[in-house]
């Protein structure tokens, strides 16, 4: 792969629908380089070779992608996510389960509030990180069971302590 910046060309001319991927110095069909407004309306770089500068540039950059996108996305580095987690004891803010990997962030600020496992961070997106909507989700849980109760020998009615009661056996 040439470096960054460096200029080749084709040692040969491309046909009409195809084009040439200059780090792998190979001729393609035009599907393989995704789409741009660029007036050649596609990319100088087939996507196997953009994957790979992008892999290439975040491992020179910030030593690895992880590193990349924790600093892109949330303004903190694989350093402070581990002190993080350290504060939090090594489990999930949440529910407590070991190693979680996912940064929970307020949405509207944009500051980190913790380290959550996959579930919990998913849960809490889910809500839209909203008291109000786990609040109403809790006293669901906790009013809502539905249960069989016979009204007539043989037939049964399902009904819930929250939604009313059955009929009386009278009715």
């Amino acid at each position: 792969m040439p470096a960054i910046g460096e200029q080749k060309k084709p040692s040969a001319p491309v046909p009409d629908g195809l084009k040439w991927r200059p780090d792998c110095d190979r001729i393609k069909p035009l599907d393989d380089f995704p789409r741009t407004r660029k007036a050649s309306g596609r990319h100088t770089y087939c996507k196997p070779c953009h994957n790979a500068r992008g892999r290439e540039t975040a491992q020179r950059l910030y030593g690895g992608t992880r590193e990349y996108h924790l600093r892109r996305r949330f303004g903190i580095g694989e350093k402070e996510f581990r002190e993080l987690l350290a504060e939090q004891g090594g489990v999930c803010a949440v529910c407590g389960d070991p190693d979680p990997e996912h940064v929970d962030h307020d949405h509207r600020t944009g500051w980190v509030r913790g380290i959550l496992c996959f579930n919990c961070n998913g849960g809490l997106g889910q809500f839209r990180d909203s008291p109000a909507r786990l609040a109403r989700a809790i006293t669901y849980l906790r009013g809502t069971t539905w249960q069989r109760v016979l009204i007539h020998p043989g037939v049964f009615q399902m009904c819930s302590p929250t939604r009313g009661r059955p009929p009386s056996q009278r009715s």
